[in-house]
């Protein structure tokens, strides 16, 4: 098999989706380290990837802006022409992705499973088997670089912020109240409709809940963009919501003591970045923590009774509120977490 020179790594779907394929292009590097290493995402996901030394350059496919179309898409057939890749790994199956990497000459493509536009493009396909036994979404990503040589299994999401980006997050929170010693807790309510979730007004419960058992220098903060959601008031529940462009939230995440969230793309980036990680997940396979949960930091699963998904779900997992996982449940979860810091 000829030694790829230069790789394209297409993953245009959503935040923690892009932080997922982190893993495969480490290792990318670590397997290829002369061969030039470029990622096509969306334009709201790029910024994850900022200062990220494994990567070469960073390409975006804005398929519903800039690129919709007929010219848009024949105009990113011309970009990647130009960069002129040998071999591209299409992490997200899409028939608008397939037939530009195909027109764009590209030699070696593969992609995950066997569609149509994958026949019709001629693209080697990955199996991912009907996902049994269920992997790690990071696993099934990284099947995409073995079938090109890579020999790895570190799923260890990685992001990088600068130092300048992190200290302009401890002034941001200074000047919302947060002390120099405080422990904070994050608290990101919105999954974007992504995953299942508790209804927003719940995590304003938990923080109050919290608040109430521990002392004052511990400092609740909210970075979700559920703007229009009331929150308890108290001085110690700091509100960041819809305040916080991409690279800002992730210094923000660097802070934190804790982050307390559903299936969210910013688990995933507090994971990257080793922040501990408290997350409410469903059990049923589609949704996970065995093929979506947080990898490589402290993280803690909360999950609804036995049964009650398999007794009472509605069919569509965005539509859960996850009713049956308690707010004291969490909080206990929470306590315990920091309690060698609280003590």
């Amino acid at each position: 098999m000829r030694t790829p020179r230069r790789i394209l790594v297409v993953r245009t779907d959503r935040l923690g989706d892009v932080v997922l394929a982190t893993p495969l292009v480490r290792a990318l590097r670590v397997t290829f380290p002369d061969a030039f290493i470029g990622v096509l995402v969306q334009p709201y996901t790029r910024d994850v990837l900022m200062h990220n030394p494994r990567i070469d350059e960073i390409l975006v496919d804005d398929a519903h802006g800039e690129h919709k179309g007929r010219r848009g898409f024949w105009q990113q057939v011309s970009m990647l022409r130009t960069r002129k890749f040998d071999t591209a790994l299409l992490l997200l199956p899409t028939e608008r992705a397939a037939w530009m990497l195909f027109f764009a000459g590209i030699p070696r493509r593969i992609g995950v499973g066997t569609k149509l536009y994958g026949v019709l493009t001629f693209m080697q396909g990955v199996s991912r088997h009907k996902y049994i036994p269920l992997r790690h979404e990071a696993d099934y990503c990284m099947d995409l670089g073995r079938r090109i040589g890579v020999r790895s299994d570190d799923l260890r999401p990685e992001v990088f912020i600068t130092d300048e980006e992190r200290l302009a997050a401890k002034k941001l929170l200074s000047n919302a109240g947060v002390e120099e010693n405080d422990t904070i807790i994050g608290l990101h309510a919105d999954s974007g409709n992504s995953s299942p979730s508790w209804e927003i007004a719940r995590y304003g419960e938990l923080a109050e809940y919290i608040a109430r058992r521990t002392p004052e220098t511990v400092k609740l903060v909210f970075t979700d963009n559920a703007t229009a959601a009331p929150l308890p008031r108290s001085r110690r529940i700091v509100n960041l919501r819809g305040k916080l462009p991409l690279r800002e939230l992730m210094g923000v995440l660097s802070w934190l003591r804790l982050l307390v969230s559903s299936n969210t793309g910013p688990m995933h980036i507090a994971a990257g970045l080793q922040v501990p990680t408290i997350s409410l997940f469903c059990p049923l396979p589609a949704c996970s923590a065995t093929l979506w949960g947080p990898k490589g930091n402290d993280a803690r699963i909360l999950l609804p009774p036995d049964g009650f998904c398999q007794s009472r779900c509605a069919g569509d997992p965005k539509k859960c509120r996850l009713e049956e996982l308690t707010v004291e449940q969490a909080a206990t979860a929470v306590l315990e977490s920091i309690t060698n810091v609280t003590a």
